[in-house]
């Protein structure tokens, strides 16, 4: 598989598609590229080529922790770069949750860089905010305190990194672990001061400020809540928002869970979706 050096950070990424525009396309959590596959080749077939990646952190590209701004900062400015050494910008940008944060901060910070945002499940509010803090930076903070890198390299997560690239067991053992336990802190702060604004990582003026146009899928669990995607269709000036790509429920009778079958199930639908927005941008 191919990899870019980003930044100082070795990054595995692929290439879907022979021709047309490039969209950057990044899953949820941590995960690693993989489970995006089918969609970015339904994508592809109607004239496009996606770009997918596996994040610094996450699948089988180098663990590295930069603390000068959030997670998602720092996977957005990743993606800059590796989309100017690929020839790809300005391109199109989109992701699921965690994926649809960094897309967010990638049309704030490099605007220059973007044709257009294909974001769903997208995250919000003081319950998706107090989960995820703990699930992606609180957890972690814990384990090195009690002990060390030696049970970061062991937690699941960074488990499956060694595993997708042995070498990050040495640069996780020669981490200095207050240096780890202080950027993790840093990235936490960061996440929990987004509970009061519409999305996690944009303010009313940050959305407001986007002028490039934006597909929004809404989610249908409490974490992506569909409440989020339409404060967010609300406030990005060029956008359309999507509410029945997944069973559309009230807001008070949510899924406690995202539904990752039902997600899986419902790609065609959204892999037309985004084709017919891409081809609706694209003869405009």
């Amino acid at each position: 598989m191919p990899e870019a050096l980003v930044r100082g950070v070795r990054i595995n990424y692929a290439i879907i598609g022979d021709g047309g525009p490039f969209i950057a396309l990044t899953p949820g959590s941590r995960r690693p590229y993989g489970e995006l596959v089918d969609l970015s080749k339904a994508i592809a077939a109607n004239g496009y080529r996606v770009l997918l990646h596996d994040r610094r952190n996450c699948g089988a590209s180098d663990v590295a922790f930069d603390g000068s701004g959030s997670e998602h900062e720092v996977w957005a400015d990743d993606l800059y770069e590796l989309g100017k050494q690929l020839g790809a910008l300005p391109m199109y940008v989109g992701g699921s949750s965690a994926g649809a944060r960094l897309a967010i901060m990638y049309a704030m910070r490099h605007p220059d860089g973007l044709r257009g945002l294909l974001l769903w499940r997208l995250t919000g509010g003081q319950e998706a905010v107090d989960k995820l803090s703990e699930n992606y930076y609180g957890q972690y903070i814990k384990l090195a305190r009690a002990g060390g890198m030696q049970a970061i390299a062991d937690s699941e997560h960074f488990a499956e990194c060694i595993t997708a690239r042995p070498s990050n067991k040495e640069r996780l053992l020669t981490q200095d672990v207050n240096s780890f336990i202080d950027v993790m802190t840093k990235w936490r702060a960061k996440f929990l001061e987004s509970a009061k604004l519409p999305i996690v990582g944009a303010s009313e003026a940050d959305l407001n400020a986007i002028k490039a146009p934006a597909c929004l899928v809404a989610g249908n669990d409490v974490i992506h809540t569909p409440v989020t995607a339409r404060k967010a269709a609300r406030l990005i000036p060029n956008s359309e928002l999507h509410e029945d790509v997944v069973e559309r429920r009230s807001d008070d009778n949510l899924r406690q869970e995202w539904d990752r079958q039902e997600w899986r199930d419902a790609e065609p639908k959204l892999a037309k979706i985004f084709a017919a927005f891409l081809n609706r941008v694209e003869t405009n």
